[in-house]
């Protein structure tokens, strides 16, 4: 397998080789294994028979410093830290070391880039190569990577790891460790006390009487917890397997808590806090922009900090989105908009000055929820008396001249019902039916009127009439339209409609 040709001093945690000399810097290759090797049959490794050896192998890479992710790419993290020793952690505890993404994201807490930038550090690293790589394929679900943990030969080096190939047949890197040297046990030692403590997410609470800059080291270095000997600290705990490190904790009589000479272990909430934080002035604006957003229909969807910026004349003044309601009911609203905090700028626009006091404002809003209540006993009106004038499941047409002819179809059949025309005033009906005729010009706004409403893929102002009327009213190109349309919007492939 291809190593860069640098070389990184031998860190103070390593000792030298047991045929070294003692004055003598022993230099190591940087630790890098490109893309093309990062598979198990090329991989200058060998296979770690379980995972707390390899996890040995980890902590050594981590410390060693030979692996520097920046020097070879501009992204991703900057060195092998605690994050990526966590990820080398659930790994360990898989067999056989098939890890998916979703899987990794969801132990350890970290993103999905943050996810794939830590294995290949792994990979580039030397302590994981391929052995079937995973692949996306459109329609079809995603397989995950499966992975041989490995452990580089530069730790075997490092360390004076002897190994020896059992079977000539086999490949190099099932070779297996038979000893150590005898400087190494104590660097050994060490990893392996590393390796059976786990490296914790740090957490994201922490004391406020800490210092800030400890806390900042621990966020950095991670937090490193046994993993035998786990203490749960509660006072509440019912047993004596383990005990707080803490001491135990106690409480005071319940006659002392009675009398009020001792204070109750719960702390008490101060009021301020009860009762929430007070906002600032940019606070209030984006308080107010979000408020609007979710009031508005045409501000749906609108950047906040843009509505706070459009709104920060009004939001300063000390206006409520009930305020802003009652203004723009004064000023008049719009039913087609194309740019919300554009038009929201233009009908702000000197409002501050003109209600600038509550009373002004108050008045906005009683004659806003007036017009609300108005517009709300109308729709009930016009609900009931379309439900008293036509019930079934008959809808009435939206086209004026239909609603007319319909509502001569229905004086006549009233008529009919009761008695019936004279036989002496035929002919007069039929003159009179006769000067009803649509001249030239009224059958060419009509039929205007209908092309209109196919565009809009309406067609019940002709398919509601007789068909033989329609072709003799609107023409044949205009009906066959109407029925192409009206198969068409029966159709699931098929939408008409309009904005």
């Amino acid at each position: 397998m291809a190593r860069a040709a640098a070389a990184a001093t031998l860190p103070d945690t390593i000792a030298p080789a047991p045929d070294a000399v003692a004055d003598e810097v022993v230099l190591l290759p940087e630790l890098w294994v490109p893309e093309a090797s990062q598979w198990l049959s090329s991989s200058a490794g060998r296979v770690a028979l379980d995972g707390y050896s390899w996890m040995q192998a980890v902590h050594w890479v981590a410390g060693s410093g030979l692996y520097e992710p920046r020097r070879h790419r501009s992204h991703g993290p900057r060195s092998f830290g605690p994050t990526t020793v966590r990820v080398a952690q659930e790994l360990a505890e898989l067999f056989p070391c098939r890890p998916g993404i979703e899987y990794l994201v969801r132990r350890t807490g970290l993103s999905e880039r943050s996810v794939e930038y830590h294995l290949g550090m792994l990979r580039e690293a030397g302590l994981l190569a391929y052995v079937v790589r995973g692949t996306r394929i459109r329609g079809e679900k995603a397989q995950a990577s499966e992975f041989a943990r490995m452990v580089p030969l530069e730790f075997d080096v490092a360390l004076g790891i002897r190994t020896v190939q059992r079977d000539d047949a086999a490949p190099e890197y099932t070779r297996a460790m038979t000893g150590i040297a005898e400087a190494r046990r104590e660097l050994m030692a060490k990893l392996a006390k590393k390796a059976s403590r786990k490296v914790r997410k740090p957490r994201s609470k922490t004391s406020s009487k800490a210092p800030a800059k400890a806390v900042r080291k621990g966020a950095e270095q991670g937090v490193v917890t046994p993993v035998s000997g786990e203490v749960r600290c509660t006072p509440m705990q019912v047993g004596s397997s383990a005990s707080s490190s803490a001491g135990t904790t106690s409480f005071p009589p319940e006659s002392k808590l009675a009398s009020g000479e001792a204070k109750s272990p719960t702390p008490k909430k101060s009021k301020a806090k009860a009762g929430g934080q007070k906002l600032n002035r940019v606070g209030r604006r984006y308080q107010l922009a979000r408020e609007l957003t979710q009031e508005l229909d045409w501000l749906h969807g609108c950047s906040v900090p843009r509505i706070a910026w459009v709104a920060r004349s009004v939001a300063d003044a000390g206006w409520t989105v009930t305020d802003v309601r009652g203004w723009l009911h004064l000023r008049g609203e719009t039913g087609r908009v194309h740019r919300g905090s554009g038009l929201l700028a233009v009908l702000l626009a000197g409002a501050e000055t003109i209600l600038d006091t509550p009373a002004k404002r108050a008045d906005a809003i009683e004659q806003w929820r007036g017009a609300q209540e108005a517009a709300r006993r109308h729709r009930i009106q016009q609900v009931r008396a379309r439900t008293e004038r036509f019930e079934g499941n008959w809808d009435a047409p939206t086209s004026h001249r239909v609603q007319r002819e319909v509502e001569a179809a229905f004086a006549q059949v009233r008529e009919t019902a009761n008695g019936g025309r004279r036989q002496d005033q035929d002919h007069s009906s039929d003159d009179q039916a006769a000067g009803l005729e649509p001249s030239e010009q009224e059958l060419a706004g009509l039929r205007a009127s209908a092309e209109g409403e196919l565009m809009r893929g309406e067609t019940t102002l002709i398919t509601s009439m007789d068909q033989d009327m329609a072709v003799r009213i609107y023409g044949e190109r205009l009906v066959r339209r109407a029925l192409q349309i009206e198969r068409a919007s029966r159709s699931s492939l098929m939408t008409y409609g309009h904005r």
